[in-house]
């Protein structure tokens, strides 16, 4: 049995009430107060989050950029220091090793950000796909903390910590600089749809940090926030989950994550089979939907047509504290997209309303 795993702030969320479940081998909090609360508090004010359980690698040497235009679906190139990229990478079948963030520090130097339960996986593979390019992958997993602050009042809190301009970071950009005494990078991506900023640092400079952004937050409304919410709140903006909506069986054309797909680049591991999925049209897909009813449809339910038949699966569900109902996401038969889809809940049939999402309204800088 593996040894569970904690971030440099578990006595942080132990000392402040959080809830700890295990997360794909990680010791997290799922909440401190109440899911709905910190949901809430994200899409009207603030919330920190601990992702110090995600997974960093530096890519660096001569042909680090000609190895990432091989390993990744979207186009590296067009990438300048100070600017990040969303991607997949995949396996030459075209279903997905893991989604990442890659950020440019210089030439030749680029600095990844992988999803917590693939760590050990991912690494093994980049290093793997990197032998015959003349650049070093390198796990820095352990050697950073990272906290995301979300929420329209996120960058107003975090500036009081901090000399660097923020307002001067744009969405998907990032800059070094110093927050609460602690040298961080100063990201702004997000993975709820609101505003913010995620820091990086080093890992013993995690805690301070996070104590620091409390206290500065706590008079405007900022909440420590968990994986509960965290959930809730990336699928109200509709953001793919690794194991859910993207796998090593689910494609990103499959996904709807087409535009992170760039052909015109040249071959990349996978594009073949995603070129000839994409050219006749995946057999199945993921859809998105609501239903009108506050029970949540959970992951695993069979998704049926008008007929009755099974035509799909819900992936993930959960309750929209922002719509007062349940929203989901689902892989089905492409085929029956346009028809009348239902699930059974205890012996009650619910219509899924099918929506792009967004399902609420964001608003970032």
């Amino acid at each position: 049995m593996s040894v569970i795993q904690t971030t440099p702030l578990n006595a942080f969320h132990r000392r402040h009430g959080g809830r700890m479940v295990d997360f794909a081998g990680w010791d997290m909090p799922v909440q401190y107060k109440s899911i709905l609360d910190e949901h809430k508090a994200v899409r009207t004010r603030a919330g920190l989050f601990d992702v110090s359980h995600m997974g960093e690698a530096d890519v660096k040497g001569p042909e680090a950029l000609k190895f990432l235009q091989h390993l990744v679906s979207n186009d590296c190139s067009k990438l300048f220091p100070g600017r990040i990229l969303y991607t997949v990478m995949c396996y030459p079948s075209g279903g997905v090793v893991d989604d990442l963030l890659v950020y440019m520090r210089g030439p030749d130097d680029y600095f990844l950000c992988i999803n917590a339960g693939n760590i050990a996986k991912d690494i093994a593979w980049m290093q793997e796909q990197a032998k015959g390019f003349t650049c070093i992958v390198t796990d820095r997993s352990a050697d950073y903390g990272q906290l995301a602050i979300q929420g329209p009042k996120a960058i107003e809190i975090v500036q009081t910590l901090t000399k660097s301009a923020l307002a001067g970071i744009k969405y998907y950009h990032f800059a070094d600089g110093e927050v609460a005494g602690v040298k961080c990078i100063i990201s702004r991506t997000g993975y709820t749809g609101e505003d913010g900023v995620e820091l990086y640092c080093a890992a013993g400079g995690t805690e301070r940090l996070a104590e620091a952004v409390l206290a500065a937050g706590v008079p405007l409304g900022l909440e420590l926030t968990g994986l509960g919410a965290r959930d809730s709140l990336r699928l109200e903006a509709g953001f793919p989950l690794y194991g859910h909506e993207i796998t090593d069986q689910i494609n990103p054309i499959a996904a709807g994550l087409g535009w992170v797909v760039k052909f015109d680049k040249g071959p990349f591991i996978g594009s073949d089979a995603l070129k000839a999925d994409k050219e006749k049209g995946p057999a199945k897909k993921i859809v998105f939907f609501k239903t009108g009813d506050r029970r949540i449809v959970r992951a695993g339910s069979v998704v049926l047509n008008a007929a009755g038949n099974e035509v799909g699966q819900v992936v993930s569900g959960t309750l929209s504290p922002v719509l007062n109902e349940a929203i989901g996401s689902a892989l089905i038969e492409a085929k029956t997209a346009q028809e009348q889809l239902a699930v059974d809940i205890r012996g009650t049939k619910l219509n899924l309303q099918l929506v792009k999402p967004p399902f609420v309204s964001l608003k970032k800088s």
